[in-house]
């Protein structure tokens, strides 16, 4: 069962250290997402790195769309990866939609987890009545037309919006690459799930220290965004960053590599 469990989500244990960092990726990547910022920790860390079950190099066959039509799927993963690694007392450090997943997995089995450090975290992508999540619902249901109108094209239009910073068009290139990469209905369906999930009520049931990094001019998550996620989750730090985009761990690796170090020197 084990191996089925390491194979099926194609985790990579890495590095020394009695405590534990957890990788996970965000939305259309993969664990090679975080090659620039791995390094800094693997001398002092474990780390442990994974694919969500249709990215990546995960096992494909192991695709099951009724456990993945919630984040909860997601989560459940995380949870049976560190039971079956032994592991307590993670540091888990989400990108994007996987700082919920973060979140869920924790409310499934707190003991787990020792702190969390979310990067460019959203808990509604939708904008709502006294919440600005940053979209409309119809622009998100546009979009997800053009999934399947055009999938190349769908792919070639979101990864620079995502990604920013312009000057590095090498890292916008890499992203529309992951998300061609991956079977069409699958990367549609986790879109669906990221963009039409609202988290904003299980915010408060984290309870223990919790790093919230926000971006300057993040199209995907908003700076209103990171006040809501500091005000509602209990024992939060919030910092905004100088990096741009949604992707500071590859856009911008020594600010993110600072920012992750000063908060785990607390």
């Amino acid at each position: 069962m084990a191996a089925n469990v390491l194979e099926r989500n194609n985790v990579q244990v890495i590095g020394e250290g009695a405590e534990t960092i957890m990788f996970a990726h965000g939305f259309g990547c993969d664990q090679n997402m975080w090659r620039f910022v791995t390094p800094a920790f693997e001398g002092r860390y474990k780390l442990v790195l994974f694919d969500y079950v249709g990215c990546g190099k995960s096992d494909l066959t192991a695709y099951n769309e009724e456990k993945y039509s919630t984040l909860n799927g997601y989560a459940e993963d995380i949870v049976e990866i560190c039971n079956e690694l032994k592991l307590g007392k993670v540091i888990f450090i989400g990108h994007s939609v996987s700082s919920m997943i973060g979140i869920l997995a924790y409310i499934q089995l707190p003991e787990l987890f020792e702190r969390m450090i979310f990067v460019c975290p959203s808990p509604r992508y939708i904008n709502d009545l006294g919440y600005i999540g940053g979209f409309e619902k119809q622009d998100l249901e546009d979009l997800l037309d053009v999934m399947d109108s055009n999938y190349i094209g769908w792919a070639s239009f979101l990864a620079p919006v995502v990604m920013k910073n312009p000057d590095m068009p090498e890292l916008s290139e890499e992203l529309q690459k992951s998300f061609c990469s991956i079977e069409p209905r699958i990367t549609k369906k986790f879109a669906e799930v990221t963009f039409f999930s609202d988290n904003r009520k299980d915010l408060n049931k984290i309870n223990i220290p919790t790093l919230i990094l926000q971006c300057s001019d993040d199209a995907i998550a908003p700076d209103e965004i990171g006040d809501y996620m500091h005000e509602h989750t209990p024992g939060s730090t919030l910092n905004k960053m100088e990096a741009t985009g949604h992707c500071p761990h590859m856009s911008h690796p020594d600010e993110t590599i600072d920012k992750i170090n000063k908060f785990l020197a607390n």
